[in-house]
Formats: structure tokens, sequence, C-alpha cells
């Protein structure tokens, strides 16, 4: 899952950065609402950590033009203007969770996968499709009952083609999902990761679409 933390303390964001990495997200950070802007016209995120106090442009205004552009990307602030009237104002122009500092940084992953999950239709905290289930809150996997031991890569991997079965991610997008900037690589990861897979789940259970990427079907 890929996320683009915008804060300009730079103790927070490395600490924030750090934390969400460890956590199997990958995570953009820029540091003012200018950069924001730039990177979200540029970039897809599964989720946005927008603080409101920002050099150039404030958090708010970077929110407001998101949603006049008619992007559902999920947003959550976090933010020390922690007053009532600041919380209606984030939350009624646009923002899907507020969170106030300082905050504890499993109770943040905790709110990024709760957004996402609504963004995506589910209810349940579980991905379960053709015999796998993947509980992101714990990294654990299982197929048929069994365990399964998954790298945080193809964990990634497997999170993002399990969000929409049917629907075919191209190698590029992939690639998204699971690197962030400055991260290195390589030319064939994503192919490593899916033969990796392959050997684990059975070479049907990811499809490939000549020309246009990876799926996994909706039935057997």
């Amino acid at each position: 899952m890929r996320l683009l933390l915008v804060e300009d303390d730079r103790m927070i964001g490395e600490s924030v950065q750090k934390g969400l990495r460890q956590d199997g997200f990958s995570v953009d950070w820029v540091q003012d609402g200018r950069s924001a802007e730039l990177a979200l016209e540029t970039e897809r995120y599964d989720c946005v950590l927008l603080d409101l106090g920002l050099p150039k442009k404030d958090g708010l205004d970077v929110l407001r033009g998101l949603r006049a552009r008619r992007d559902a990307v999920p947003v959550v602030v976090i933010t020390a203007r922690d007053a009532v009237p600041e919380r209606i104002r984030g939350l009624d122009a646009g923002a899907d969770d507020y969170l106030v500092k300082p905050f504890d940084l499993d109770e943040l992953a905790a709110r990024v996968r709760a957004v996402v999950r609504r963004r995506d239709g589910r209810a349940e905290p579980v991905l379960e499709h053709l015999g796998l289930v993947l509980r992101p809150a714990t990294h654990e996997a299982s197929y048929d009952g069994q365990p399964l031991m998954l790298s945080q890569r193809e964990f990634a991997v497997l999170e993002a083609l399990l969000a929409r079965p049917g629907a075919i991610l191209s190698r590029t997008q992939l690639e998204e999902r699971i690197y962030g900037w400055g991260e290195e690589v390589e030319s064939n990861a994503v192919e490593v990761f899916i033969h990796g897979l392959r050997k684990k789940l059975g070479a049907d259970y990811i499809r490939t679409v000549r020309g246009a990427g990876y799926m996994v079907p909706k039935s057997r």
C-alpha cells in the first residue's frame, strides 16, 4: 500500500515514514503544501497523511483542492490542531479521518487500513479469496487453512491484486504499490515476486495477461 505523508516537521516525518515502512507500507514524504499538490497530480496513492500547518500552502487548502478535482483518495489529517471546530472544518473539507498529535503509530496504521477498506467497499479487516486469507493488520497469511510464509513485498503484491479480483494491474502499477521514492527497483522485481508467489500458491493463482499485466481471477 502506497502512502503520501505531508509533514513539515522533520523529526515527526522521519519517525512516521520509518515506522510505517517497517509496518509494510510504501511511504513518500513531502514537507510543504505545494509539493503535496504536485505529488498528488503526478502519482497514485492509496491514502494521504496530511498535516494542516504547512509552509507554502495550508493543508486544509490542499485538501479542498483535492476534493474540488473529484479526487477520492482517502485522507487522514494528522495535526496538532485539536480544537473541536478545527476537527469539524477538516472533516467537512473532505478528510476521511482526523488524528491529533502526538499519536501512536500503530493507531495511525490501523486508521489507514480502515479508510482504505471503506474506499474499497469492504467492512471486514481481512482479504479472503480462493482459499487465500491475508490479514494486513498483522501481515499474516494462510492458504487452504495452512500458514503461508510471505516476504513483505510478496504480501504487498498479493494485497494489491486481491483488493480487486479480476482487475488487471500492470508491472508499473504493482511497482508503485510496493516501492516509494528513492527505493531501488530492479527491472525484473515484480516478475521475481510473482514467480515466488506462484511456487507457493500454484501456477494458475496469479494469471499473466499478455501485454497488460497480472490478475487474480474471480473464480477458479
